[in-house]
Parts: C-alpha cells; structure tokens; sequence
C-alpha cells in the first residue's frame, strides 16, 4: 500500500562523538489486545514520572518504566474516563485521541475528539496526579463544543476538525485543527487553533471558554485548498515552565502553490499565539513567513495533490512484483526515496533557523512519519517508520549532537509483515524525554508482525528507550 507520512519535524527552543546507549525496547499495545480493531492506529503517547502512557485508537495502556509491565490488566477503552463523569458527548471517539504528560503540574493528559448529534467535541481528561497506581488517582473530564468554531461549507455543512495537535505552554493547552470540507473530498479549508484553560483545568476547576482563532478569518464556505494547514504548536520539555507571557509558538510547512507545474515551497509558517484570560479581547493569533531552502512536500502529486500514496513495500507476488502501498494519513513525502527534514529554530523574539539538516543516509528506505525532541544538554533524536520495495515497514530513530547535523540511525524493530489490501498507516507518533533525567528518549510506534488486510487487523506497536553517553 502507499504510506502518507509525516517529513518534516520541528525543534522550536528558547534558546566529541557520541554513543548511544543500547536501545531497549517492549511490546506496547497490539490489534489482539483490543474487542474493536481498526486499521488506523494513530499510536502516540508519553513519559512521566513513574509510567509511559500509550494510545491507539480507540484504547490506552501504561507501563511500568522499570519492569515495563503494564498497568491495568487489559488496555482500557478510550472513553472511560468521560464514562466516569456520564459525559457522553465524549462516548463517541473516532479517532485522533492525543497522550500528553504535563510535565510542571505532573499530570495526565487524554485529549479526543467526539461527535454526539451532530455536533463535534474536543474532550480533554487531566489527572490529579502523575502516579497512576495511586489510590487516590482520578481524572477531571471536560468537553468543549467545537461547531461554532468550525465555520460551514456553501452546503452549511460543518467542516469536519482533523489532525488534532496538542501543545502543553505555561498559560494554556493548546490546540489545532485542519478544517476538511466534506462534501469536496474532504479537502483542506482552514485551520483553528484554541487556547484551553489550562490554570483552572490541572486544578479540577470549571475552565473559562476556550479563546480560538482561524486562518483564514472569516472561515470561507468554499474555496480552493488551503497550503499553509497542519500547525504543530510547541510543547514544553523539561520542568521549567517558560517565562511568564511568553507567547505559544505554532509551525506549518507552506504547501507548493497548486499550479499544475510547481513542486517546492521555500517557506515555513511562524504562528504567534498569545492569550489573555483576563481581557480576551487582547488575544492574538498572527502568522509570519520564514524563508528557507527549497523542499518538495512527500508524495507531492501535481494532478491530485490530496493522493499522497507513495511509500512501497514489498512485493505480495513476487512472481509479478505487484506491491501494495500505504497511506500514514499524516502528511506527504516525495514519490521517490525520501528522506526526513528537520528544522532548529530559535529566538528570543521571532525565531530564527539555527540549524537543519536531513535523515536519508541511503537511497533505499522510505522514512517518514517521525516525532522528535531534545534532553538536557541539547543532543536530538527522531523516531519514524522505514519501508521499501525490499523493506517491511518497521521503526528506526536518529539522533545528533548539539553542534552536529550529522545523524546516526538506530534501530528499534524490524517489521516483517505488510498492509495487503489497506493503506493506512499512523498518523500519530511522538519521541519524549524522560522528565525524571531529562536524558532518556522514549518512542512508540507501529510495525507488522505478518501480513495485515482489512479483514485480518494484527498491527503491534513497539516502545522503546535509549539516551546519548553524554547526557548524564
């Protein structure tokens, strides 16, 4: 099948060689675990203090970060802690669900999007505390009506929120959207980004109503593809809180003009969120433009440019070589071998490109679909999935040192199986640092353990950590 993947990743910072350590690494939630399978895993998750916590849809599992040995006895349903609080607004989880550890308040976060009588939610459950073994451990659940924000096609039919994306800052979360029409191929029309409120949310309280903006404002009831969508806010790592009124950075890839001939973009999308609680009035959402070398979106189609099915895998009939393809849903790579870009950017004030650099150290493997971050002392690491004609689809992360742009590629888990007569893949996966050391990088991630069709769902996902020698 084709994958769609995610190639471009993002660093946003406020301001000898080296080994890494041995990656261990253990099975995480897998297709069997499950009473409903789906085909689309969108498997992300987090590193706390005690656990790392993992979603795919439409379930959640932790683990012991010492013996690895899970949680609860059986992944629980993604809608249980809103079933806790008899929100059923919040039963109907499609998909897209978001883990997140907040480092500085020490809580749990599950963010999913429902739909309930037609209307869209966004439903966010925060813990009391970051041990999930406590006795005294709860969530508070809370459901934000999105359909006043969304805007309506010349049909008045609701745009459809897709590709959520969290962001943990000191005066809020915050979170974006793509806005899809769904009566033209579920095309790009827009983005939103909100401000939660976080203050009163990590204390149980009532929130103050989400403050929101879009791009472009007003929200247009019909109109040709939107280039500038799939903002990723920037999240807070380590446990110092950034300082006070520093405003919330988003970043988007600028999508090549659709002209029939062009193929690159040289720009990337700044976005400038800053809040106030006390005077909505005052809030702000604006976007500059940051130039930089010339990129080609993956799987770029300049007749189609919403086919983004590019990544082989190997052949399911080698007596023909007939290869299906797979679609990750996440974003696009080029139609030949791809590589992952990434950007540095940073800036007391508007950021700057420090540093970039690519991860294409062969021309075999497709990689794509990558999470990224940074420890302590600066070194970076990437995790993403690799596929080829040769190549089951399976997961190998990078790293680099603070005054490289060199990687070096490590393994994690060799696939040995592939999508027969299904394309999707991810369109989720996240890399985070171990808050404990500020050292350790955990991933997740999912592979083929056999063949996988429509009818036969046996996806895994595999867990791994490693650290750089001279983080310590």
């Amino acid at each position: 099948m084709h994958l769609k993947p995610l190639s471009v990743v993002f660093l946003l910072l406020s301001s000898s060689l080296m080994q890494s350590q041995t990656v261990t690494s253990f099975e995480g939630i897998d297709a069997s675990q499950l009473t409903t399978r789906r085909l689309d895993v969108d498997p992300n998750g987090a590193v706390g203090t005690l656990h790392f916590m993992e979603w795919v849809n439409t379930y959640y599992q932790a683990y012991d970060k010492s013996t690895f040995a899970p949680v609860w006895a059986t992944p629980q349903n993604g809608t249980q802690p809103w079933h806790q609080h008899n929100m059923p607004n919040c039963y109907n989880v499609a998909g897209d669900g978001i883990i997140t550890f907040d480092r500085v308040a020490d809580r749990w976060v599950i963010a999913v999007r429902s739909s309930s009588n037609g209307n869209y939610y966004y439903c966010l459950a925060v813990s009391n505390t970051g041990n999930l073994t406590s006795n005294t451990f709860a969530w508070s659940t809370y459901q934000f009506l999105l359909n006043p924000i969304l805007g309506t096609n010349a049909f008045g039919h609701v745009y459809f929120p897709d590709w959520p994306r969290l962001g943990t800052w000191a005066d809020a979360y915050y979170v974006t959207f793509n806005l899809l029409d769904p009566d033209h191929k579920f095309k790009e029309i827009g983005v939103v980004a909100c401000a939660l409120d976080r203050l009163n949310i990590i204390k149980g309280l009532n929130p103050r109503a989400p403050q929101c903006f879009s791009d472009p404002n007003p929200i247009p009831s019909t109109g040709s593809v939107y280039l500038s969508h799939s903002l990723i806010p920037a999240d807070l790592e380590g446990t110092t809180a950034p300082p006070a009124g520093r405003d919330e950075f988003m970043v988007s890839i600028q999508n090549p003009l659709v002209d029939g001939f062009t193929t690159t973009s040289s720009s990337l999308n700044l976005w400038d969120f800053h809040v106030d609680w006390g005077t909505p009035s005052n809030s702000r959402f604006s976007r500059s433009s940051l130039s930089v070398a010339p990129y080609t979106p993956g799987c770029y189609n300049l007749t189609n440019v919403l086919n983004a099915l590019c990544v082989p895998e190997p052949a399911i009939n080698p007596a023909t070589g007939a290869h299906y393809r797979i679609d990750s849903v996440g974003d696009r790579i080029m139609p030949k071998q791809t590589g992952i870009r990434w950007f540095e950017l940073r800036g007391s004030g508007i950021p700057h490109v420090a540093r970039t650099g690519r991860i294409d150290p062969d021309n075999s493997l497709f990689r794509f679909l990558p999470g990224i971050a940074q420890d302590r002392v600066g070194n970076v690491a990437v995790g993403y999935s690799v596929s080829s004609a040769t190549t089951h689809p399976g997961i190998k992360a990078a790293w680099w040192a603070l005054g490289s742009t060199t990687p070096t590629e490590i393994l994690i888990q060799n696939g040995s199986g592939d999508e027969e007569n299904s394309w999707h893949w991810g369109d989720y996966t996240s890399m985070t640092v171990d808050p404990i050391d500020n050292c350790t990088f955990w991933y997740v991630n999912q592979y083929l353990a056999s063949n996988q069709t429509e009818t036969s769902i046996n996806w895994k996902t595999r867990i791994g950590n490693f650290k750089i020698s001279t983080c310590h």
